[in-house]
């Protein structure tokens, strides 16, 4: 029997109001749904990605290296842009409606009487999802922080940390230092642990982290590899890479930026800490590469370029790749942000390379983190940046594509998730 539209959505529904007005972290409640599953994590061959930034561009990666061998593979991630089914991917499709649907109506019971949040219950959904699709390997991006995202509950081949920024710290720690400590907590005993951070006193940290926790190997790629001859343009990122095994290539990854280069460089160590079995030569990576697919990265549409940049340190490198593209002018940024973040060192770190804002209210943002563009305009008009302040999304999307030769899409994924639902832009489109 076909699952109807009402069904999915009632389903959907009912995990959404799963959500709460905090994040509540911890792995009691996410094992708590797993038992009651009968554990299907426990027979995953699993990679965990944490990190402020990248760690979708080092999972996509992971994905399409993996796949270009004939792996099943299978990827959570979160959050989604358009449909909630992108999280829960297999071989690059989405997990069936009627799968979620059937979830609910099986565990809504246990979910509620677990008191389970959204992210808790859909973890678990997309655990089973995966164990039952009998995936030969699945990639699981941490949803917030590590220690106690509710990803946590796996033993992974590989634990990949990419980079530390400012953000959560409501969450995570109000110093870049404490923040790493959280994000370390996905390294464990007998786990090789990869690290990509850049900066040489974080990453040093990190290690000191992952060794503690026992990692059976610490592999840190500023240390394995030597990334050189970077070029960024509408196709992408090519460099040079060198690795610890002596291996030297060209590659071209399909994501452009600088910190792309370094991204794809990790996902390879990750592969090489895991053993023989999953290292992929360099010969072979000038290959498989091609087939990275990562929506809302400086993903170009037409004129539209969507970018999911939410933090300071994101908008800091969309604004490099920016710059090393050089798209048509005017280019005007459709803007919106979360009250939470610190929207006015993004807007400040971006003013440069636009020539204008469209500052409004994306619909999906959630009431309680919803900013208020009038105080961003009334920001923006005190130093001097082009500005229009237009609530409404709908019009706010018109009006900037009357006014840029090249439109930006940023500041959430709620901003692009809106922008490519109106445009109607698939994000699993190949």
């Amino acid at each position: 029997m076909g699952v109807g539209l009402t069904d999915y959505r009632a389903a959907l529904d009912f995990l959404v109001a799963r959500t709460t007005g905090k994040d509540r972290l911890g792995l009691e409640r996410t094992q708590a749904v797993l038992r009651a599953l009968g554990d299907p994590h426990v027979a995953l061959r699993t990679f965990h990605v944490a990190g402020t930034n990248g760690k979708g561009s080092v999972v996509a990666t992971l994905e399409a290296l993996l796949s270009a061998r004939g792996l099943r593979v299978g990827k959570y991630t979160s959050p989604h842009l358009v449909d909630f089914r992108e999280r829960i991917l297999i071989d690059g499709e989405p997990v069936s409606e009627a799968a979620l649907v059937e979830f609910v109506e099986r565990w809504t019971p246990e979910i509620v009487r677990i008191g389970a949040s959204f992210f808790e219950a859909t973890t678990g959904f997309a655990f089973q999802a995966l164990a039952a699709a009998q995936v030969d390997v699945a990639i699981i991006e941490v949803g917030l922080g590590g220690r106690l995202d509710s990803t946590n509950v796996i033993t992974p081949l590989v634990a990949g940390v990419t980079s530390i920024g400012l953000d959560h710290q409501e969450f995570l720690g109000e110093t870049k230092e404490e923040i790493a400590g959280e994000k370390a907590g996905i390294f464990k005993r007998g786990v090789p642990a990869a690290i990509g951070e850049l900066d040489p006193a974080i990453r040093a940290l990190l290690a000191r982290h992952a060794h503690a926790l026992g990692a059976s190997a610490v592999r840190v790629m500023a240390d394995d590899c030597r990334v050189e001859g970077i070029e960024v343009d509408h196709t992408g990122t090519g460099f040079s890479l060198a690795n610890a095994r002596g291996e030297t290539a060209r590659l071209h990854t399909p994501l452009a930026g600088r910190h792309q280069a370094h991204n794809a460089a990790l996902a390879l160590t990750m592969l090489d800490a895991a053993g023989d079995d999953w290292r992929v030569p360099l010969d072979e990576a000038a290959v498989s590469l091609r087939g990275v697919r990562l929506p809302g990265r400086f993903q170009e549409h037409g004129k539209f370029i969507f970018d999911v940049a939410h933090n300071a340190d994101g908008m800091a490198v969309l604004g490099q790749t920016l710059d090393a593209v050089a798209p048509r002018k005017p280019v005007v940024a459709l803007f919106n942000v979360l009250t939470d973040k610190d929207w006015r060192s993004m807007m400040t770190t971006l003013a440069p390379c636009v020539q204008h804002f469209v500052l409004t209210l994306a619909p999906t943002s959630p009431d309680s983190r919803a900013w208020d563009p009038a105080v961003a305009h009334a920001f923006a008009v005190a130093h001097g940046w082009a500005a229009t302040l237009e609530r409404d999304f709908g019009r706010a999307l018109a009006l900037a594509d009357r006014l840029g030769s090249t439109v930006l899409v940023t500041g959430s994924f709620h901003t692009v998730g809106d922008a490519m639902l109106r445009l109607r832009v698939n994000p699993l489109a190949r």
